[in-house]
């Protein structure tokens, strides 16, 4: 991949787009394709096929999904399948069409069966039931696998599927009802105490473990299976396995530890208290990363410093204290 060449960031203002735009543009990497989803409506096959003409994109990072945790995921079931599904398949097969070099779809850990055992090695793709709680957005992400797999063999693409643990970073989405785990601890943390409040309630038990990755370091390591050579890649996964690689710092804590490191960060001196009538969902998920690490590259920040630095640009958005909600 040259300094010069067509990159199509799709997706480029979410929490992983953003954080791809600024790993690849430290890169030196500069002729840059984006479009907001006011200007293109990725569900809409022939408005992906008229990008993809009109700027013929060397190379591809699919970031573009329908996310959220657990309560958007089981209030919105519908919208989180057909959104995923219809936006991976126009610009998987539109890439092809443009004789794109090399994509990279993006996925989530959920991909995986809810009892995996630990830590989840890419194998065990297919291997079990599902956490309910996510399975049409889940369901979604592995059907992307399988067509990035399914092209790379009939067609001879060189697609990869990247799936991180647990993101986190600048520009994340602090909607309560919406968003992931940590920065909705982060939010609620910061509201309790500017408002003084003796306590904080967490959802969940607290018994659950789970991973966590900055944006940043996941952009690192999706730009650097990019400029991996084709050889290369093709050591990796050969043509008997799909094309799939987990991207994680191989550590994680329980969502009572890390409600403390959060709370610690933020400044908040109050109670927590853990709400056990709600969803825990899967009780572990900590991805085995040995396939990257044996490519040479590994997760360098440390959780305390994401998180301070996450809560830093969370108040630079926010001034007024008032979430950014997108």
């Amino acid at each position: 991949m040259e300094r010069d060449s067509r990159i199509y960031v799709v997706g480029h203002r979410g929490l992983v787009g953003s954080a791809l735009m600024r790993r690849l543009q430290a890169g030196g990497y500069h002729n840059l394709v984006t479009r907001t989803h006011a200007e293109l409506d990725l569900t809409e096959q022939a408005a992906v096929r008229d990008l993809f003409e009109a700027e013929k994109p060397e190379y591809v990072l699919l970031a573009a999904a329908k996310v959220g945790g657990i309560h958007a995921n089981n209030t919105y079931p519908a919208e989180f399948i057909r959104q995923n599904l219809a936006i991976q398949t126009n610009v998987i097969h539109e890439a092809w069409r443009g004789h794109v070099k090399r994509l990279l779809f993006l996925g989530s850990s959920c991909i995986y069966p809810k009892d995996c055992p630990q830590p989840i090695r890419e194998e065990y793709l297919l291997t079990g039931p599902l956490e309910p709680t996510n399975r049409p957005y889940a369901l979604a992400k592995i059907a992307g696998i399988e067509m990035c797999w399914s092209y790379n063999r009939q067609y001879g693409t060189q697609y990869i599927a990247a799936m991180p643990t647990n993101l986190y970073g600048p520009g994340d989405n602090y909607d309560l009802a919406n968003s992931h785990v940590l920065p909705a601890l982060m939010r609620k943390m910061h509201e309790a105490k500017q408002r003084g409040d003796s306590q904080a309630v967490v959802w969940g038990s607290g018994t659950p473990r789970r991973e966590f990755l900055h944006s940043d370091d996941m952009a690192g390591a999706c730009v650097y299976l990019l400029e991996q050579p084709g050889e290369k890649l093709q050591a990796l996964f050969g043509d008997v396995q799909p094309p799939l690689v987990n991207i994680g710092c191989g550590e994680d804590l329980s969502i009572r530890e890390l409600a403390e490191l959060v709370r610690d960060v933020v400044g908040f001196t109050g109670q927590l208290v853990f709400d056990a009538s709600k969803p825990d969902g899967t009780m572990r998920k900590l991805l085995d990363v040995g396939k990257l690490e044996q490519m040479g590259w590994r997760a360098s920040t440390k959780l305390r410093e994401g998180i301070a630095g996450a809560y830093r640009a969370y108040l630079e958005e926010n001034p007024e204290g008032l979430p950014n909600q997108h």
